[in-house]
C-alpha cells in the first residue's frame, strides 16, 4: 500500500491534485502548470518540475482532462488529415507535429484519406463531431470554411480562416535547374507530380519559369507525370521507363519527390545507364533515406519537420491567441539544395 505524506492509499484509490500538492509542499497551481505543460511552467525551477513529474508517476496521478476541457471549453485535441503515412513527406511532417503538440499538451486524431473524394468530404465532419479544437491538413485540399482554426501544410487555397504553410517553389525550382545548368546539362527530363497532389501545379509553374529565366528549353516529350496514388518508388520507375522508351536523349532528370527519384534511378540502371555518369538525377524533399541511396541523392530540401512544428504551433496559437497575435494567410519556408552523388558534370558527346 502506497503512502502519500503519511496518508495510506488503498489499491486503486485516485490521487487528487490537492493531495499531490500537500505531499510536495507546493501549490496546486504550480503542479497544474507543470503537468499540463503550460508555457508559464518555464518559470518553475527545473528541479521542482522533476519532483512534480516523479511524484505524479509514482502515485499514478492523472490530470482531470474532462474538468480541464469543461473549464476552458476546449477538448485539447487536434485533427490531422494526411493522404497516407509512409516513409517520406507526410511521416516527416508528422514527426514535427507530434513533438510540438506533445509539448503544448494536446492529443491528436489522424486520418488517412488516400485522396478519395468521399473521405475528403467525410473526415472533416467526423473530426468536428469529435470536438477537435483545430485541424491540420497535410497535402490535403481544403476548400470550405470551418468553425475551428485550420492550418494547411502545402496548402495553396484562399479559403477564409485557413493558414497555408508552403515552400518557396520558385526558389526551389531555380536551385535545382541552376545546379544542373551549371553542370552543363541542357536536355533535362522532368517528372511532374500527380494531379491530385497540392504541390504539383505550383511546382510545375515554378519549373517552367526557372527554365525560362535560365534560357533552358524543356522538351514536352521529356516531361512525364506521375499518375498512380502510390507512396512507393514504383511510380517513378514506371514513368522513367516511358521516358526511356521515347528514345529522346536526356542527360539529367528532375523528379517531383525523392521517392519517384529513387524509382527513376532504378529504371535508368536497368536500361544500362549509370547515375550520375550518364544521367544526373535531382529529387525533392530530402527524406531520411535520400542520403543513404547509392549514390546519395542530390535533392531540394524542404524543411519538412520544421513545417510540422510550425503547423502545430500555428494551430495552437490560433486556438488560444497570445497577446498581440495576428494570424496570417500564408507562411512561406525556404528550401535549400543538398548536393550528393547523383549529379555530375555532363559528359562530352565523344564520351
Amino acid at each position: 500500500m502506497s503512502r502519500l505524506r503519511g496518508r495510506a492509499l488503498a489499491p486503486g484509490a485516485r490521487v487528487t491534485l490537492k493531495m499531490l500538492a500537500e505531499h510536495l509542499g507546493l501549490s496546486p497551481a504550480s503542479i497544474s502548470l507543470v503537468l499540463n505543460r503550460a508555457p508559464a511552467a518555464k518559470a518553475i525551477p527545473r528541479r521542482t518540475q522533476e519532483r512534480i513529474q516523479d511524484a505524479a508517476r509514482r502515485f499514478h496521478y492523472r490530470p482531470n482532462s474532462l474538468a480541464r476541457s469543461l473549464r476552458r471549453r476546449r477538448s485539447f485535441t487536434i485533427g490531422v488529415m494526411v493522404p497516407e503515412i509512409s516513409e517520406g513527406y507526410a511521416a516527416t511532417v508528422m514527426s514535427g507535429i507530434e513533438d510540438s503538440l506533445l509539448q503544448a499538451g494536446y492529443l491528436y486524431f489522424i486520418t488517412s484519406h488516400r485522396h478519395r473524394p468521399d473521405l475528403l468530404d467525410e473526415y472533416p465532419k467526423l473530426l468536428l463531431e469529435r470536438s477537435v479544437d483545430g485541424i491540420i491538413a497535410i497535402d490535403t485540399p481544403w476548400t470550405h470554411a470551418a468553425p475551428v482554426p485550420v492550418v494547411a501544410v502545402s496548402g495553396h487555397g484562399r479559403t477564409p480562416g485557413v493558414t497555408n504553410i508552403v515552400v518557396d517553389h520558385e526558389r526551389a525550382a531555380m536551385l535545382a535547374l541552376q545546379h544542373l545548368h551549371a553542370l552543363g546539362h541542357r536536355a533535362i527530363a522532368i517528372i511532374r507530380g500527380q494531379r491530385f497532389t497540392s504541390d504539383s501545379s505550383p511546382r510545375w509553374r515554378a519549373i517552367r519559369e526557372a527554365a525560362r529565366r535560365l534560357r533552358l528549353t524543356l522538351d514536352p516529350r521529356l516531361t512525364v507525370q506521375l499518375d498512380r496514388d502510390s507512396p512507393w518508388p514504383d511510380v517513378g520507375h514506371e514513368v522513367t521507363e516511358r521516358l526511356i522508351a521515347t528514345g529522346r536523349p536526356f542527360t539529367a532528370l528532375f523528379a517531383f519527390n525523392d521517392i519517384s527519384a529513387i524509382g527513376a534511378i532504378a529504371a535508368l540502371r536497368e536500361s544500362g545507364r549509370d547515375v550520375p555518369r550518364d544521367v544526373s538525377v535531382v529529387g525533392f524533399d530530402d527524406i531520411q533515406s535520400a542520403a543513404y541511396q547509392t549514390p546519395g541523392l542530390t535533392t531540394v530540401r524542404q524543411p519538412l519537420r520544421e513545417m510540422g512544428v510550425l503547423a502545430a504551433e500555428t494551430v495552437v496559437d490560433r486556438i488560444a491567441p497570445p497577446d498581440g497575435y495576428r494570424p496570417v494567410r500564408v507562411i512561406r519556408v525556404e528550401p535549400t539544395l543538398v548536393v550528393r552523388g547523383s549529379t555530375a558534370p555532363v559528359r562530352p558527346p565523344s564520351a
